[in-house]
């Protein structure tokens, strides 16, 4: 059974509505979802992992400040200890290129810091809508493609989840398109 925490930080609810839904993805059995507000989340939230998402707002085309120092004060308790979980990124933004691919990218280099597999989806969930580097969003998601993507990312972490820990290949993204 893997276990996934959903760790964000909203200060105006966009990245909290945007880790509901990504949680709701995730939450396919037999996986245990803790959805952590930055706040309640501890390094042993980490430790219990077996993959993680990881969500913050952009502030000034990075990753906000109490995420930073969430990682940089609180997580650094688990160093050394997360090699081979497996983390994925999303964020909310206050308006059209506000750099919320480079908050993702920002997070996914803090997770691979500490060792952790990261990875992008490459399915669109819409006509121009994409989660390469995570699912982004102008404030909060409010149509079904942004929906879509933030649920995406929570299924495609709890299936490979399901693969690299459980070693169940059954839920592999790609498991019908293999040879």
């Amino acid at each position: 059974m893997g276990r996934i925490p959903v760790v964000y930080y909203s200060k105006s609810g966009n990245t909290r509505r945007m880790a509901e839904l990504v949680a709701e993805g995730a939450n396919q059995p037999p996986h245990e979802i803790r959805l952590r507000e930055l706040a309640d989340a501890t390094a042993e939230d980490v430790l219990w992992a077996d993959g993680m998402a990881i969500g913050s707002p952009t502030w000034m085309g990075g990753v906000a400040w109490p995420m930073k120092r969430w990682w940089d004060e609180t997580i650094v308790k688990a160093w050394g200890k997360l090699d081979g979980k497996i983390g994925c990124a999303f964020s909310s933004e206050g308006g059209m290129s506000g750099g919320a691919e480079l908050t993702c990218l920002n997070l996914v280099t803090l997770m691979l810091n500490y060792g952790m597999l990261t990875f992008g989806v490459t399915d669109y969930v819409g006509k121009r809508t994409t989660l390469h580097y995570g699912p982004t969003c102008v404030r909060e998601p409010s149509g079904d493609e942004d929906c879509a993507a933030c649920r995406l990312l929570g299924q495609r972490l709890a299936q490979w989840v399901s693969v690299l820990v459980d070693g169940d290949h059954s839920r592999h993204p790609r498991q019908g398109e293999r040879p």
